[in-house]
């Protein structure tokens, strides 16, 4: 008889994997001064989907060969939550402690998109309080977070659809 692999076990291992590959990622996009590049940033959903994968290709190894679509949906789903923690954690430690010109400059540069994009001075104003109220770390926090959950859900989706394999009936 073999023991039951527990997913939790093999998704806090991966989690915390992935999310150390996540942080030290972005440390070298912000230090380098590319964290404003979108297409760079979005990279790191990129880990995300490795991490994702690589959990669901060890618990199913570590199952026997076998993964039910809802033990990979769990999987995936406990990876993408503990990074988002975790990554979301680091990002409010990295702009409040290290870098703490960081929100400064991503208003600059989003006015300067206002600008290059002629709206008025009244309009780029409003726009930039309401900004300003979403970059509390509080939300800042919590839409990290949300975001890596409902990203990491959607490719757990797909992922366990495809690496799914159960068990047969008569074993």
């Amino acid at each position: 008889m073999q023991e039951n692999v527990s997913t939790a076990r093999v998704a806090l291992k991966y989690g915390v994997i992935t999310a150390v590959v996540v942080i030290v990622y972005s440390t070298i996009i912000n230090v380098s001064g590319l964290a404003q590049n979108r297409a760079l940033a979005s990279l790191a959903f990129f880990i995300l989907i490795g991490g994702i994968v690589w959990a669901m290709k060890d618990f199913r190894d570590q199952n026997g060969g076998f993964m039910t679509y809802g033990e990979g949906l769990g999987t995936g789903s406990l990876v993408a939550a503990i990074v988002g923690i975790l990554a979301a954690t680091f990002t409010m430690f990295y702009m409040e402690f290290i870098d703490t010109t960081i929100m400064q400059q991503s208003l600059d540069r989003a006015r300067e998109e206002m600008e290059g994009r002629g709206l008025d001075d009244a309009q780029i104003d409003q726009a930039m309080a309401i900004s300003q109220k979403f970059m509390s770390p509080g939300i800042m926090f919590f839409t990290g977070v949300i975001t890596y959950l409902i990203i990491g859900f959607i490719i757990s989706l797909i992922v366990a659809a495809v690496m799914r394999k159960t068990r047969p009936v008569f074993e």
